[in-house]
């Protein structure tokens, strides 16, 4: 059975990242379980080369197993598409969750409902120790609530709200979330690559 690296330190993404693995006949491993990993100073300036950054920092530092990366940037149409690949440090470095999310809000303060579109952008790569590289995406349209709505999900995910199901990403329960989101399109794309990699 073939091991696969998250490549990420992010609890959070790891519990949605693992969930939509699960069933397949891989190992799945986490940095924090089999060693130290430095995190990867996301130096790209698009979702997709901080993707590749991950995976190849995880195939130098664990050369015996493949790598799953992702970035995710949320884009606001009343923001230019900010803040998308700054999106987890928006507020700036080492900030909460929270801090993200009320910079945000501010910024949209008195911009009306209709025009406080948006979308999550989920870019994977893969890569593996044989030389084979994949990257796919997934994107989940919806809009910015005015103030947080939920106790679940993490990052912006209290105030998007997902046009499906009348409520955010916060008020799902995983298998909802991933059945929309922006990570479960891109992991359900990830999944088919790594059947034919390992089936």
């Amino acid at each position: 059975m073939r091991a696969v690296m998250l490549a990420t330190h992010n609890r959070d993404k790891v519990r949605e990242l693992a969930h939509a693995l699960q069933d397949l006949p891989i190992d799945v491993r986490m940095p924090d379980d089999v060693g130290a990993w430095p995190e990867v100073e996301e130096t790209g300036t698009t979702l997709t080369e901080n993707a590749r950054l991950k995976v190849e920092a995880a195939l130098v530092a664990f050369p015996q197993y493949a790598a799953l990366g992702d970035d995710t940037g949320l884009e606001v149409d009343a923001l230019d598409g900010r803040p998308g690949v700054y999106s987890s440090r928006y507020a700036g470095i080492g900030v909460s969750y929270a801090d993200n999310v009320r910079k945000l809000l501010q910024e949209l303060s008195g911009v009306p409902e209709e025009k406080r579109t948006a979308r999550f952008r989920c870019v994977i790569a893969l890569a593996d120790p044989d030389g084979r590289r994949a990257k796919v995406e997934g994107v989940a349209e919806g809009r910015i609530l005015d103030a947080p709505q939920g106790n679940g999900g993490f990052g912006y995910d209290p105030v998007f709200l997902v046009p499906e199901f009348g409520k955010t990403f916060a008020e799902l329960t995983l298998e909802e979330k991933r059945s929309v989101s922006h990570r479960g399109k891109a992991l359900a794309a990830a999944r088919r690559i790594l059947m034919e990699w390992y089936a």
